[in-house]
């Protein structure tokens, strides 16, 4: 058997910048453990898996797809930087023809639009609820040391948990952070956590301005750090938001890689994530 995969890096226009996915269009399904193997080979943090919905239909006239995300340990529900990057394989490689795509997931149906420069993708928005510091001081502790820590959230739907910095810190505080996978898991081994979001407010007033920075470490999911989230925009678009007052955001995820996202907050409960994505490899997968 062979299976065509394509190596993107999304929410990005450069290449070795962004989160790089791994995508394979397939024609026919293929068991789990398959799966999960081919994840772990190309062990970057999601390889996603698109298939047919209508039999009739090709990667090229085709509307609607199943779309499934695996880290190189689990399948996980949701994934913004696969998403982006099997559209673009869809519209790039594969000369789709329509200008929106739809996939049917874990998550529910998601949307890409095709636009001049980059796509669309239509999320569900995750808002986190306030918790109490205590209750989570030993992974704070693990996270961010003896830096002060403004306020923290929790998405239970997503089980992310947001630690937001003050203002008062400096962007390298952020940038600077050497968070230990392994001290993470051995903080929060209870599941109640699996992902784990450090955000503080930006500078939108500067050249290039943004409305808010994060890092996202999921060591729990086999992912130590990932370099940029789509699916942790979810929760903070949400809490960003609120708190600007603004639903339009651009957004920088500050990894040793980096990426940008734009944002805009829907009154539906949705959210618009947008990015751009470029091919870094194609290849052929042989069983």
């Amino acid at each position: 058997m062979e299976i065509s995969v394509y190596i993107m890096d999304a929410f990005t226009n450069s290449p070795f910048k962004g989160n790089p996915a791994a995508v394979c269009p397939l024609l026919q399904e293929l068991n789990d453990d398959l799966y999960q193997k081919i994840a772990a080979e190309m062990n970057l943090s999601e390889t996603a898996f698109i298939t047919m919905i209508n039999p009739t239909d090709t990667f090229t006239s085709g509307s609607r797809f199943h779309l499934r995300w695996f880290t190189p340990t689990t399948e996980v529900d949701l994934c913004g930087h696969a998403t982006l990057a099997s559209a673009a394989v869809l519209f790039q490689h594969k000369n789709n023809v329509n200008p929106t795509v739809g996939f049917e997931t874990r998550s529910g149906a998601l949307a890409v639009t095709k636009k001049k420069e980059g796509y669309i993708m239509d999320f569900p928005l995750n808002p986190p609820t306030k918790e109490d510091h205590s209750d989570f001081k030993d992974i704070i502790k693990a996270t961010v040391g003896n830096h002060p820590v403004e306020e923290v959230f929790f998405s239970r739907h997503t089980k992310k948990l947001m630690i937001r910095l003050p203002d008062s810190c400096e962007r390298s505080v952020l940038t600077s952070l050497k968070v230990d996978p392994v001290a993470l898991l051995n903080s929060e081994s209870s599941g109640r956590v699996r992902g784990l979001i450090v955000t503080m407010k930006g500078s939108p007033d500067c050249k290039p301005g943004f409305d808010f920075c994060s890092r996202y470490f999921a060591p729990w999911a086999g992912v130590p750090e990932d370099p940029v989230c789509g699916s942790a925009h979810t929760v903070l678009g949400s809490y960003w938001s609120k708190i600007l007052g603004k639903k339009k955001m651009h957004a920088y995820q500050c990894s040793s890689r980096g990426g940008e996202l734009e944002l805009e907050v829907r009154d539906d409960g949705r959210i618009n994530i947008a990015g751009e994505a470029i091919t870094v490899l194609q290849g052929v997968i042989r069983l």
